[in-house]
């Protein structure tokens, strides 16, 4: 077991300070110009393609997935890649049909879209929404699994310094961000792209050197591929694979109904429709140079399962017995709950990490790692701060509020948040596969809001009333599909559905409700505040054009080969 040495301590405080530093330089007021609020929330308009491509891939890739995604790798395989992969598609998506409409509306948030096209209401009720969310769900979640990940590489993966690793993180992310703003967050994001991208290559390719005795990064493929192939199935079957702790893995990944069904729902929120992730998009120079950026994501999303989902399927083989199975004899003690005697599938890139990854490299591995979290933390910070500024204190507390007090409260915003999110991380325990888990009950009430906006943006007859009604009737449908009352389960009322089933109906039946009351309001009348489209809006300049035909080919390729 390679320990954390002096030299690792070095590089890591070496980043640190790195990224803390960049992020005031690049952020400080320029001489006689104060800070306001589109310096601080959009980083002056200024980012140009390549920043607002390494910003997203920074501000997506956290420890939802260098540690949920290895740990759904480790129980399911590569199709769970399938979040990664298709994302990239939705992404072209979103570049060629969304940002040309929120660009030309001048978007600081997303909510602000929702009063543009439905109402104040309405745009109240999601923006109070999305902040719970980013809160109670987002932040604690990152904090939690990437102190987690600290304990078991750093400490003896007992809890002994989660505490310390949570608040650690958060002082880490605070350090800049609060300050900065999305200028920081979007700048530090390209060093911490960079450095995430090749911390999660030299883990993978140290593991495959360890699998084989010649060693090799093709030669550990090759024995993956050979001792368990079942783990490189994009589309599952039925009973195909179980999971470590005994679930058939179609249910959290349902055959074809991921690519043509509910991953759909969950894509296309999160890309199109999730603030901290489209805030970087809004912030560009122009609409091309955002949809170069957006491409450049694209490109970026096809090569992360290598980093974030092959790591898994090394730790579950080198943890199988001498049959060939994985069970609690053959693991390592690290993957063991001891409340419980589960396996911990999310131990598996910590575990690596600490087992395999040599001195010094370790420091960098565990750097990359902290970018991952960092990054996504200060992304969600940021955002948060957004929100409540301009959706909330804005319009309801402080309508004449100046720069200087808009930044403030933006900055007192964040570190509320932060501080909210830092008290409930520690709650949050025994999760199995984190990023399951997270996935599933944000599409509790994603499939709602994805109504509203692909409604608003594409119906010009959906009406403010019928939203409303759309999403809130979206999660007792939810709920419906997921929670049958203890002895109905088997009931012909209740439906047993994989959860992406789930949202995908969910979503369907909630378009179906704006639909039908719209209809009946608007009596087939176009609504006042319908969002006018034309082909020009859409038109996409060659460089796009171009690399979406390559990323699809792309995708095409690699479904045929791991179908």
């Amino acid at each position: 077991m390679n320990e954390f040495a002096t030299i690792d301590i070095v590089v890591f405080v070496s980043y640190c300070l790195l990224i803390v530093s960049l992020g005031l330089w690049v952020s400080r007021d320029k001489k006689g110009h104060q800070k306001n609020a589109e310096d601080y929330f959009l980083a002056s308009k200024s980012l140009p393609w390549w920043a607002i491509g390494a910003s997203l891939i920074a501000a997506n890739i956290s420890a939802e997935q260098f540690i949920g995604m290895s740990g759904s790798g480790f129980a399911i395989g590569l199709a769970i890649a399938s979040y990664e992969w298709m994302a990239a598609l939705t992404l072209l998506i979103v570049g060629k049909y969304f940002l040309p409409i929120f660009i030309e509306k001048k978007l600081y948030t997303i909510p602000e879209f929702v009063e543009k096209r439905y109402s104040t209401n309405l745009k109240t009720i999601l923006a109070v929404f999305w902040i719970g969310l980013f809160v109670f769900v987002n932040l604690t979640s990152v904090l939690y699994l990437g102190a987690k990940a600290l304990d078991t590489i750093v400490g003896n993966g007992d809890g002994s310094i989660l505490i310390t690793s949570i608040i650690g993180l958060a002082l880490f992310a605070a350090a800049y961000s609060l300050w900065g703003g999305l200028s920081a967050v979007a700048w530090t994001d390209v060093v911490q792209v960079v450095l995430l991208v090749f911390g999660g290559f030299i883990t993978t390719y140290i593991a495959l050197d360890q699998l084989t005795p010649e060693g090799g990064f093709f030669r550990g493929l090759s024995h993956l591929a050979e001792v368990v192939p079942e783990k490189f199935s994009m589309i599952l079957s039925k009973g195909e694979i179980i999971t470590p702790n005994g679930e058939d893995a179609w249910l959290d990944l349902p055959g074809l109904g991921v690519l043509i069904g509910g991953l759909w729902v969950a894509n296309l929120y999160y890309w199109g429709f999730n603030q901290y992730i489209i805030q970087r998009t809004l912030a560009a120079k122009s609409l091309k140079e955002s949809q170069k950026g957006i491409a450049f994501a694209a490109f970026l999303k096809l090569l992360i399962p290598l980093i974030v989902v092959v790591p898994g399927i090394i730790a579950y083989v080198m943890n199988l017995d001498a049959n060939g199975v994985l069970n609690s004899a053959s693991v390592d003690p690290t993957f063991i709950n001891p409340e419980d005697g589960e396996i911990v599938n999310d131990n598996a890139a910590p575990w690596l990490i600490k087992s395999f990854v040599p001195a010094g490299l370790k420091g960098l591995v565990l750097a990359a790692l902290a970018a991952a979290i960092v990054s996504s933390l200060a992304s969600m910070l940021n955002s948060t701060a957004t929100i409540f500024t301009m959706d909330i204190y804005r319009p309801y507390f402080n309508k004449n509020a100046t720069d200087k007090q808009t930044v403030t409260v933006g900055r007192i915003t964040a570190a509320v948040a932060l501080i909210i999110a830092v008290s409930i991380a520690p709650l949050l325990r025994n999760l199995g596969q984190a990023f399951q888990f997270i996935q599933e009950y944000t599409g509790v009430v994603s499939p709602g809001i994805l109504a509203v906006f692909i409604t608003g943006l594409f119906w010009k007859r959906a009406t403010n009333n019928a939203a409303i009604w759309g999403v809130i009737c979206s999660v007792p449908i939810a709920m419906y599909f997921k929670i049958a009352p203890e002895g109905w389960s088997d009931a012909a009322i209740f439906l047993d559905l994989p959860f992406m089933d789930q949202m995908l109906y969910t979503s369907l039946l909630s378009i179906a409700i704006i639909l039908v009351i719209s209809h009946i309001e608007g009596k087939g009348r176009d609504d006042e505040k319908a969002i006018p489209l034309s082909g020009k809006l859409f038109e996409t300049p060659p460089a796009f054009n171009i690399s979406a035909v390559i990323i699809m080919i792309l995708l095409v390729f690699l479904y045929a080969f791991f179908w």
